[in-house]
């Protein structure tokens, strides 16, 4: 079976002179389908509608309405330079202008008069590069969102063993996670003191599930006790912010700061800031700023919640009693936080759980990509990729060989400067399985052949050796082709294209 044709890719060319759109539409249109723009402003509404579709644009830098900068503008303006590269068109050299526009994120640039290779070489070199940026950011895009469902599922699993003998809603925790996270970005807003970062944020947040978990070890008659506790009952219940330390303490990796945190929170969320709270009676700052949060969103949260021992009081009142000093003293500073994000939180609190995990892995998804600096689609990412081809490409090109790579998305066969002259095809060649100079080439049920061993090998055991006729010097001859297959590093691993050799074969061993 042949394999299915691969989405061809489109091309926006930007430029007031038609000649030239159309000596570049002669060049680009068998390959890729090709959009036209006669001015900057039609080129900017065409990105608006169709940004998603365009693998690259064709920019001159003298058009009416809007030159090739104000486009680069409106493209740095909505984010679009970080995923249509651009290659700039101009007959200019003035090294001002092209570091002008290398610095707004032009990629490369094409000189007129133009020559057919130029064009054809700089346009497949930018859709490849940028088509491997991206196969690389949905990989680790799929890790990191992977992880945070991972560890969503592994919060709501222990919420519900703390709080099933806690006979609570099953809500506590997510609802202290959340709130958590509220007030310290608030925070981070107010004040640099206490150093916190997106990442720091996280982790406390992430930390913060763990507050009760030596409730676990609190006999159910006093968890449960519907009325007031005795002074023996409330000593009991008051153990088991130490038992949770403890249990921190027994978790390997001690040097992780997430178990640093958890353990803060767990020993230190009913200090309070006057030092009347337990167990070790800390005052003020003493209390780290983990325990600090955790403890006013754990009142916060008692509050609002259905208790055995109590009904739920509103949101309003909530706020009333802690700012009035009926639930311990509490941070001025964490007081204004609270003020400041009561309507966020009240919304937040409101929000059903399932939706709130699912917005969280997102967020925090998103935070995480944008640490991945190597990700973003800057110089330093594309000289990277640019110089991993330019080394493939030079080995190739001494080589007295006939060598090969394909590459399955985008669909490309590359050939050594043999391969070039003896095969009669060009250096490049996209979606080669439907293209008729390759099929006049090799015969397309041997390649179709060839194709299916190759997607049916496995990262262990990824060569394949093959016979079959192809035409060499004009001439149909019998060869042999050694080829690697090539298997992205992820889980499961995926096909991602073939490098390999070819050789003639004699005749006579065609006969056994």
């Amino acid at each position: 079976m042949t394999p299915k044709r691969e989405q061809r890719y489109t091309i926006l060319i930007a430029d007031d002179a038609e000649i030239n759109r159309d000596l570049l539409r002669a060049i680009l249109e068998d390959t890729y389908d090709v959009i036209e723009a006669e001015d900057g402003e039609q080129a900017v509404t065409i990105l608006q509608q169709r940004e998603h579709e365009i693998s690259l644009l064709l920019l001159d830098f003298n058009m009416p309405y809007k030159d090739g900068f104000g486009v680069l503008d409106d493209m740095q303006k909505y984010n679009w330079i970080d995923s249509v590269p651009v290659i700039m068109i101009t007959a200019e050299n003035d090294s001002t202008l092209l570091k002008q526009a290398y610095d707004m994120g032009v990629i490369d640039f094409i000189r007129r008069p133009f020559n057919i290779e130029t064009v054809r070489r700089r346009t497949i070199n930018t859709i490849m590069l940028y088509a491997k940026q991206r196969r690389l950011a949905a990989m680790v895009n799929e890790q990191i969102y992977q992880k945070e469902k991972v560890s969503n599922l592994m919060i709501s699993i222990l919420s519900h063993i703390v709080e099933f003998r806690n006979e609570e809603s099953g809500l506590h925790v997510l609802h202290i996670q959340t709130m958590t996270e509220i007030l310290l970005k608030s925070l981070m807003r107010k004040t640099d003191k206490y150093k916190l970062d997106r990442e720091t944020i996280n982790l406390i947040s992430n930390a913060s599930t763990l507050h009760d978990v030596g409730k676990i070890c609190i006999p159910s008659e006093i968890l449960n006790k519907p009325g007031k506790f005795t002074d023996e009952e409330f000593a009991i219940m008051k153990q088991h912010s130490q038992m949770g330390a403890d249990m921190m303490k027994g978790v390997p990796f001690q040097d992780e700061p997430l178990v640093k945190y958890a353990y803060e929170i767990c020993r230190w969320h009913h200090e309070r800031y006057d030092g009347r709270g337990y167990p070790d009676r800390l005052v003020g700052e003493d209390i780290p700023i983990s325990a600090q949060v955790v403890s006013l969103a754990d009142v916060y949260d008692a509050l609002t919640s259905v208790r055995v021992y109590k009904p739920a009081h509103s949101h309003e009142k909530a706020l009333s009693m802690i700012l009035n000093g009926e639930c311990g003293a509490f941070q001025p500073l964490l007081l204004e936080c609270l003020v400041e994000s009561s309507d966020i939180i009240q919304q937040e609190m409101a929000v059903d759980t399932i939706t709130r995990g699912d917005q969280r892995v997102m967020e925090n998804t998103a935070v995480e990509l944008a640490q991945y600096e190597e990700l973003s689609t800057t110089d330093h990412t594309l000289r990277i990729l640019e110089q991993e081809r330019t080394i493939n490409h030079f080995f190739i090109s001494i080589s007295q060989q006939i060598l090969f790579e394909y590459t399955s998305n985008p669909s490309i066969l590359t050939l050594s400067p043999l391969g070039i002259e003896r095969l009669g095809l060009e250096e490049t060649t996209t979606d080669p399985y439907h293209n008729k100079q390759v099929q006049e080439m090799a015969n397309p049920d041997q390649l179709a052949e060839l194709a299916q061993l190759l997607q049916s090998t496995t990262p262990d055991q990824p060569v394949v050796e093959f016979d079959c006729d192809l035409r060499l010097d004009g001439r149909l001859r019998p060869v042999h082709l050694i080829c690697r297959a090539m298997w992205s590093s992820e889980e499961p691993p995926e096909y991602t294209g073939a490098i390999g050799k070819i050789a003639e074969r004699e005749e006579k061993e065609d006969i056994q």
